[in-house]
């Protein structure tokens, strides 16, 4: 199977689009841009590009934290148009909903990655602090070889995202690049 593997997390219009719940702020301009490279990178190499895509129930008790966001089934919660012209043909673009900030907490993730067998996992997407940080903390856990490109994530909060990005080098133990 493939030796790299990416994971793109949460590239959906409730973060990225500027009338989303939960925007990320112009962090997501260039994060876009390279998160589109990355992607076609992969497509291009016929390499696995794993989905993860926030997908709550209407009435999710994460809504008393957060606000309202990525609703199955709406807009919201659709990938954005940038990715999905890239993705729409490609067979080996893999979609893992969930409906917690880990992209293990009961999805498929793991069985996933154990068929897949990587030698590393490259992370992009959004919100740093949140669901990439918690997904590279279980992929780290899983002694997975994590790189998490640093122009590829953003955050609706600056200060957390750089601390975010601190524990996943400093602590985990990913490589950020």
């Amino acid at each position: 199977m493939s030796r790299r593997v990416l994971l793109v997390v949460n590239m959906l219009n409730d973060y990225i689009k500027k009338d989303g719940a939960l925007y990320c702020g112009e962090a997501v301009i260039n994060m876009v841009l390279f998160v589109q490279k990355k992607v076609s990178e992969f497509v291009s190499l016929g390499m696995p590009v794993i989905l993860i895509r926030d997908a709550h129930d209407p009435e999710d008790l994460e809504f008393q934290r957060f606000p309202r966001h990525c609703v199955y089934g709406t807009e919201g919660a659709e990938l954005v148009d940038d990715l999905k012209s890239i993705l729409e043909e490609y067979s080996f673009a893999i979609k893992v909903p969930k409906n917690r900030h880990s992209a293990f907490y009961r999805t498929n993730l793991h069985g996933i990655l154990r068929d897949l067998n990587p030698e590393t996992v490259e992370v992009v997407g959004v919100c740093t602090n949140l669901c990439v940080l918690y997904t590279v903390e279980e992929l780290c856990n899983r002694d997975y070889k994590v790189v998490v490109c640093k122009d590829g994530v953003a955050s609706f909060d600056t200060d957390a995202h750089l601390w975010a990005i601190k524990q996943m080098s400093q602590v985990l133990g990913a490589e950020v690049r």
